[in-house]
Order: structure tokens, then C-alpha cells, then sequence
């Protein structure tokens, strides 16, 4: 059982209260998102640290550029991506750009001024090869054109925040398996949601269904989000008694051919989760990580930032990750109406040496 901190302030939200609906979505398309207005009104918190973690990575990695130019010459190929660092700013094995993507909900605020088109140009530009749209993202498009807006971009969605919804998860998945995704999932999990044990357990069975669903369909596992709630309900087991976390029971009775999780790194600090020895025990039911960096605020949430530059150490949670992650989607709640966060982020990780 996992080491949880207990707040008292985590609201419970069962995926049942979180199917509200954005505009423009397919039929169908539904959310778990949080409404993070208080997060949108805080992104501004700790901008004199802007940029902290990026300047102590390029200056490490120039340190180390530095001793092996002396040692043995030329140092390692840059990443593939023309718009990531450089050789004379970074060495060594790299998360590759074919692995990042980026969760489509950071710039819900920027999407609303310019629209999808313009912000899906200005990723592509720094080098992102993939996104991870939610139902906001489409703006009433059909799978086919926004398979072909994609494209124009030379982008990828190998998985969306869609919905969970059964009784209309068919039409969730042709759409999905029209712009390409290998796997299906939301911002949550599935009704019943978590909110006692006997409702986590009904939300595991859910989740098998539907990840059968989904296989079958092409479309790959469906994955659950989490939040903190995931970490801070906590139920005891009726036979023996032992208290264990909402996500713990869904990784007990979840098929892990059908069912997968996307880590919340930053929420599940949040939580008081250690998210590397979570890693390094479940590793292989964890193929997807949302890498969300931000401020640790005591007993207040989290505020995001951009990654490499809040309170998560990334080494030992990037090392952890590595050979059983997939995509590595970076996330910032209520990020600036700029490519900031974007490109900052995106080099953090392509600079990132294992």
C-alpha cells in the first residue's frame, strides 16, 4: 500500500459528476477534466522562478559537454527534432521527440482566442510530433477533417482525453480510430467513479469492458487519468481489512490487456504519492505518463508550471519510466496564451540525458 499524505481538502469527483460536455465536441465526446478556474487564476504564481530548471539543466549539460569534448572528442548526435536543442546544448540518449506529445487542455485559453489551426501550427513548429486533444480541441470537426488538420501539420493523436460513456463508446471509438489513436481514455476513469469501494470496483469492471471494446475496435487499451483522488480515497478491503488507495484497487482488478493508466505526475505528488517507487512497482501497467511540473503548496493544490521548473526532480521519474512509458505527454493547467510552456517543456525533455 502506498504512503499517502491524508488532506482533507481533495473534493471527490466520481467520473459520473464529470461528464459535462464541451462545445464543439463530437456527439458523444465527453470530459472528466477538473474545472481549474483557481489554477487559470494562479499561472502567473512563482514567475520570478521561470526558467530556473531549464537554465540549471543547459547548465549541466554545458558542464558536461564541456569534459567530454576534452576527454574523447565530438559529443553524442543531437535529438531528431530540428527545433530541439542542439549538439552544443545537449549530450547522451534523449527522451525522442516521437514520444512526447502534448495534452491539448494546457492551452484551452489560447485555443478560445486564436483556435485549434493556429496553436497545432505554433507545436508543430517547435517540434511536437504528437497531441493529445480533448473535446474542446475539435471545434465541431469530424473525425475525418480533424484526421486531415493533423495531418496538414504533420502531427499525431495517439490518445485523447474522450469519453468514457458506454452506451455511446462505439461512436467515441470510430472517431478515435479515424485520426489514428492507440489508445482511448479521459481525464478520469469511468462511472461509477471512485467515490466509495464498491463503486471503484464496479468503475474496474467498467474499464475492462470498455478496454476490451477498444482492443477489438483497433483503437488499443483504454487508460485511466488520475488526479489526487485517486491516491487520497482510500477503502478497506472488506476481506482482510487493509487500506488501500482508489488506484490501487483499479490496478488489482483491471485486465492489463485491456486497461492501462496515464500517470499525473505532479497530481500525484500532490497526493503525497512517491511517484518513482510507484513507477518502479507498476511499471508495466503505467504506459502513459502526463509530465506536469509545478509548486508544491503544502496543504493548498499544486500550481503547475512549466516542466523543469517547479518542485518535481524529473531524473529519477524519467529514469524510472524509461523502456516501459510510451508517450510522455506534458501538461500545464491554464498554461499562458504563448508558446512558452510548450517549447520550454519540449526542450526540458529532449535535452534530458538518461
Amino acid at each position: 500500500m502506498f504512503d499517502v499524505i491524508s488532506r482533507v481538502r481533495f473534493v471527490v469527483i466520481d467520473a459520473s459528476q464529470g461528464d459535462a460536455p464541451f462545445e464543439g465536441a463530437p456527439t458523444g465526446q465527453m470530459q472528466h477534466h477538473f474545472k481549474e478556474e483557481d489554477l487559470i487564476n494562479d499561472i502567473n504564481f512563482g514567475r520570478a522562478h521561470r526558467r530556473r530548471g531549464l537554465r540549471r539543466a543547459a547548465a549541466a549539460a554545458a558542464l558536461a559537454i564541456t569534459a567530454t569534448a576534452a576527454l574523447a572528442g565530438p559529443v553524442a548526435a543531437a535529438p531528431a527534432s530540428p527545433n530541439s536543442y542542439t549538439a552544443a546544448d545537449c549530450a547522451g540518449r534523449s527522451v525522442p521527440a516521437s514520444k512526447i506529445s502534448i495534452q491539448m487542455f494546457s492551452y484551452w485559453g489560447w485555443t478560445r482566442e486564436v483556435g485549434t489551426e493556429t496553436v497545432l501550427a505554433e507545436l508543430s513548429d517547435i517540434g511536437y510530433q504528437n497531441v493529445e486533444p480533448f473535446g474542446g480541441t475539435y471545434e465541431g470537426r469530424t473525425a475525418a477533417e480533424f484526421a486531415d488538420l493533423l495531418g496538414r501539420y504533420s502531427l499525431k493523436a495517439p490518445t485523447s482525453h474522450g469519453s468514457t460513456n458506454e452506451a455511446q463508446f462505439g461512436e467515441t471509438l470510430a472517431y478515435a480510430k479515424v485520426i489514428g489513436q492507440k489508445y482511448t481514455g479521459s481525464g478520469g476513469s469511468a462511472s461509477p467513479g471512485i467515490g466509495t469501494y464498491e463503486n471503484t470496483l464496479a468503475t474496474a469492471q467498467a474499464l475492462n469492458r470498455l478496454g476490451e471494446m477498444s482492443k477489438k475496435a483497433g483503437t488499443g487499451k483504454i487508460f485511466v487519468h488520475n488526479h489526487q483522488g485517486e491516491f487520497t480515497n482510500q477503502f478497506a478491503d472488506p476481506e482482510t481489512g487493509e487500506m488501500k488507495s482508489a488506484w490501487e484497487i483499479l490496478v488489482e482488478n483491471t485486465d492489463p490487456r485491456y486497461v492501462t493508466f496515464q500517470l499525473d505526475v505532479l497530481w500525484a505528488a500532490d497526493a503525497g504519492v512517491d511517484v518513482v517507487k510507484l513507477i518502479e512497482e507498476h511499471g508495466d501497467r503505467i504506459e502513459l505518463l502526463h509530465v506536469k511540473d509545478g509548486f508544491l503548496n503544502g496543504d493548498a493544490r499544486a500550481i503547475p508550471t512549466d516542466v523543469g521548473e517547479g518542485d518535481i526532480d524529473w531524473a529519477p521519474v524519467l529514469d524510472a519510466a524509461q523502456g516501459t512509458v510510451k508517450y510522455y505527454v506534458v501538461e500545464r493547467d491554464g498554461a499562458p496564451a504563448t508558446r512558452e510552456f510548450a517549447e520550454d517543456s519540449f526542450n526540458f525533455l529532449t535535452c534530458y540525458s538518461y
